[in-house]
């Protein structure tokens, strides 16, 4: 029987959990197909600065940006 978890757990990420953020830099606003099953509820930050100059307050930025959102993992606000 082919499940979520068995698609998931032959993935290269077999056994890691999904991210909840992934922060794409120099402003590029696509995956190009970096972790499409694992990031189906992930949130994205995509600051416009470039990968060698993103600092750690770029990445606090981003961290702070995603703890101000509301998750709700796929299902509707009523």
């Amino acid at each position: 029987e082919i499940t979520p978890e068995t698609i998931a757990g032959e993935l290269y990420t077999g056994g890691i959990p999904d991210p909840d953020l992934i922060i794409r830099t120099g402003g590029e606003q696509r995956l190009s197909n970096f972790l499409l099953w694992q990031c189906a509820y992930a949130e994205f930050e995509f600051p416009t600065v470039l990968w060698p100059d993103f600092t750690v307050a770029d990445y606090d930025e981003a961290l702070a940006a995603f703890g101000g959102r509301e998750r709700r993992f796929g299902k509707r606000l009523s």
